[in-house]
C-alpha cells in the first residue's frame, strides 16, 4: 500500500507539536516535485528560472539534497544535463519556464532522443485556465516535443505528481534510455495536497523486460550464433552506444578476447574497448578508419551489438557488409531491419547476450584474417602530415592524449574537431567521449563539459571545440566561474565552419557559401578574441600559433586551477580524412 510521505522539507512550522495520530499537513505541488526528485536520487538540477517555474525554484531552495546550477541559456542547461547523464550514467534533470524557456530545451531534448540519453525535462506551464488561449509565454511543449521523447506528461492534477515523476524516471532509464518531458501548470505547483508516493511502478503498456518471456527461444538463437562464430573465417563485432548504456564494456572485452574477434565501434560506442587494444579497429563510417571500413566490407559475419545502422556508418546501406551474415542485438525491436536487413535479430539486454555468448565460444586463431587486418592497419594508419610553421589540429589532440594517458573525459562540439578527437585521442574507457552524434548539434561542447564535470568531479574534463561551435554557447563560461566548475576548453580555431568548408572543397569547387566566420576587414587576425572574452568572464586563457607552444600550453591549461580557454590557431585548409562521401561505399573512401 502506498503511504503519504511526511519527510518533506517544504513545511516549517513553529506551532505546538501535533499529536502523533494527526494527519500530515498538506504540501504544495512545487514541494512535492522537489521531494519526488529527491526520492529519485537526484543530486543536481540544471535550471533557469522564470515566471512559470518560480514555484519549483523556490521549493528547491528548501532542499538540502539537490544542487541547482543556473546556466546562462536554457540550451546550456539541457546540454549540461545530457553531459551529466552521459558521463555518470545517471539521468540528467533540467528545469525551464514556459514558452521560450521550454522551446529553448527542444534541441537538447532531440539530441538526447537521437543518442538514447536518459533525461528528465521539467517545464513550467501557464495556469490551466489559460492553456489554449495564447496566453503570455504559453506554448504547447508537449505537442512540440512529441516526436522526440520516450514519453511526456501534462500534469493537470496535483495528486498525480508523485506517480508521474516515478514513472518518468522509470521510463527514461529502462529499456532504451531517452528523454521524458513533464509539463506542469503553475496552479498545479501552487495547489496543496497530502502526497501519496508510490513504492513500485507498474506500467502495463510499457514492458522493457518483455524479452525475458522468450528467454529459451533467445538461448536457442544464441546457440546458433555461437555455431556461426565458430564457422566464421572473418568475423567482426560492430558495437555502439547500446554497449555504453548497458554497462557492457567489460563483457564485450572479455567476449572479444575469448573468441578473438576484432571490434569496431560507432562514435557513440567509442571507449567500449580501448582504442589501442590489439583487437580494436577503432571506429568506422564516414570518417572512421580505413581498416575498420575494409574489415566490415570483407566480413563473413557481423555481430551488430547495440547499434542502429546509422547512415554515417553504413554509407550506401545495401552495400554495408554486403556478403556477410549479420546478427543484430538490441533492446529496441523497432531497430530491426529498419535500415539494414539482418539474418538474426535478438531483442534483449545486450550485456546479458554477450555474457551468455562468452560461455558458448572458444578461442579461434583465424591467422589469415588477423594478418589481413594488420596489413590494412599498417597500410592505412590514422596519421597526418606535420607542418613546421603551423599547428596541426590532430597534433593538439594527440599531445593532449599523451599528457592525460587517454584517461580524461572529452566533450566536443560538432564539426572537424569532433572527428579529429575521435581519431587521435586514445580513449581507454566508456563514458569518456561525450559528443552530439545523432543530431550533430553545434554548441554542445562547453555545456556538456559542465554537466560531465559536475557528474564526475574528480576527473579532468576537457572540451575540444571549434570556433563556430564554441561561440554558440560561449555564455556558459559564466556558469563555470560562478559554479566553480573547472572545465578546460581547447578551441581549434580555423576561422571557418570547417566541416562545411571541407565539403565545399571536395564537392563544390571550393566555392565559399558563407563558411568564413572571421573578420573580412582584417582576415590575418583571428576574430573574435576568445581569450579576451574568457577574461571578461573571469576565465584564464591563452592563444597559441606555433607547434612548439602546444605541449607547454596544454600543460599550463591542465595545471591551472579552475576553468581555462586555450585558443589554438590552426590552418583552415586541413581536411578530416579518411572520408567516405555521403551515400557512397567503402570502395569510394578518400585517403589523400
Amino acid at each position: 500500500m502506498n503511504t503519504p510521505d511526511t519527510n518533506t522539507t517544504a513545511v516549517k512550522s513553529t506551532a505546538s507539536p501535533q499529536p502523533t495520530n494527526a494527519k500530515p499537513a498538506p504540501v504544495k505541488g512545487a514541494d512535492i516535485i522537489v521531494r519526488c526528485l529527491e526520492r529519485a536520487g537526484v543530486d543536481v538540477v540544471f535550471g533557469y528560472p522564470g515566471g512559470a517555474s518560480i514555484e519549483i525554484h523556490q521549493a528547491l531552495t528548501r532542499s538540502d539534497r539537490i544542487r541547482v546550477i543556473v546556466p546562462r541559456h536554457e540550451q546550456g542547461e539541457v546540454f549540461a544535463a545530457e553531459g551529466y547523464a552521459r558521463a555518470s550514467g545517471r539521468p540528467g534533470v533540467c528545469l525551464a519556464t514556459s514558452g521560450p524557456g521550454a522551446t529553448n530545451l527542444v534541441t537538447g531534448i532531440a539530441d538526447a532522443y537521437m543518442d538514447s540519453i536518459p533525461l528528465i525535462a521539467v517545464t513550467g506551464q501557464v495556469n490551466q485556465t489559460m492553456i489554449g488561449k495564447t496566453a503570455f509565454q504559453e506554448m504547447d511543449v508537449v505537442g512540440t516535443t512529441m516526436p522526440m521523447v520516450k514519453h511526456s506528461y501534462l500534469v493537470l492534477d496535483i495528486n498525480e505528481l508523485p506517480q508521474v515523476f516515478a514513472e518518468a524516471f522509470y521510463v527514461a532509464t529502462t529499456g532504451r534510455p531517452g528523454p521524458v518531458l513533464i509539463d506542469i501548470p503553475k496552479d498545479v505547483q501552487q495547489a496543496t495536497t497530502i502526497p501519496d508516493y508510490p513504492d513500485t511502478i507498474t506500467l502495463p503498456g510499457y514492458r522493457p523486460d518483455s524479452w525475458k518471456q522468450d528467454i529459451e527461444v533467445i538461448k536457442s538463437d544464441l546457440d546458433r550464433i555461437a555455431e556461426m562464430i565458430e564457422a566464421a573465417s572473418r568475423p567482426v563485432i560492430y558495437c555502439g552506444g547500446g554497449i555504453i548504456s548497458a554497462e557492457a564494456s567489460d563483457a564485450l572485452k572479455q567476449f572479444a578476447r575469448k573468441a578473438n574477434i576484432p571490434v569496431t565501434t560507432t562514435l557513440m560506442g567509442v571507449g567500449a574497448i580501448p582504442q589501442d587494444d590489439p583487437l580494436s579497429l577503432m571506429w568506422l563510417g564516414m570518417h572512421g578508419t580505413v581498416f575498420a571500413n575494409y574489415a566490415v566490407a570483407h566480413a563473413d559475419l557481423l555481430l551488430a551489438l547495440g547499434v542502429r545502422f546509422d547512415d554515417r556508418v553504413t554509407g550506401k546501406v545495401e552495400k554495408f557488409c554486403e556478403h556477410g551474415k549479420i546478427v543484430h542485438v538490441d533492446i529496441d525491436n523497432s531497430e530491426f531491419n529498419k535500415n539494414r536487413l539482418v539474418d538474426i535479430a535478438i531483442q534483449a539486454d545486450v550485456r546479458w547476450v554477450i555474457e551468455e555468448l562468452i560461455g558458448r565460444v572458444s578461442f579461434a586463431e583465424r591467422k589469415p584474417w588477423h594478418d589481413q587486418l594488420n596489413h590494412w592497419k599498417q597500410q592505412y594508419p590514422m596519421s597526418y602530415h606535420r607542418l613546421e610553421d603551423h599547428i596541426q589540429p590532430q597534433m593538439v589532440i594527440e599531445e593532449l592524449s599523451n599528457l592525460t594517458a587517454g584517461e580524461a573525459i572529452i566533450t566536443t562540439g560538432v564539426g572537424q574537431h569532433q572527428m579529429w578527437t575521435g581519431q587521435f585521442y586514445n580513449f581507454q574507457k566508456p563514458r569518456t567521449y561525450i559528443t552530439s552524434a545523432g543530431l550533430g548539434s553545434m554548441g554542445f561542447g562547453l555545456p556538456s563539459a559542465i554537466g560531465a564535470q559536475v557528474g564526475m568531479p574528480d576527473t579532468l574534463v576537457v572540451n575540444i571545440d571549434g570556433d563556430g561551435s564554441f561561440a554558440m554557447n560561449i555564455q556558459e563560461l559564466a556558469t563555470t566561474v560562478i559554479e566553480q566548475i573547472p572545465v578546460k576548453s581547447i578551441i581549434l580555431n580555423n576561422q571557418h565552419l570547417g566541416m562545411v568548408m571541407q565539403w565545399e572543397d571536395r564537392f563544390y569547387d571550393s566555392d565559399r557559401g558563407h563558411t568564413y566566420i572571421g573578420n573580412p576587414s582584417n582576415p590575418s587576425r583571428p576574430y573574435p578574441d576568445f581569450v579576451k572574452i574568457a577574461e571578461g568572464y573571469g576565465v584564464a586563457g591563452k592563444q597559441i600559433h606555433r607547434p612548439e607552444e602546444v605541449v607547454p600550453a596544454l600543460k599550463e591549461m591542465i595545471e591551472t586551477p579552475g576553468p581555462y580557454v586555450l585558443d589554438v590557431i590552426v590552418p583552415y585548409i586541413e581536411h578530416v580524412l579518411p572520408m567516405i562521401p555521403a551515400g557512397k561505399t567503402w570502395r569510394d573512401i578518400i585517403v589523400e
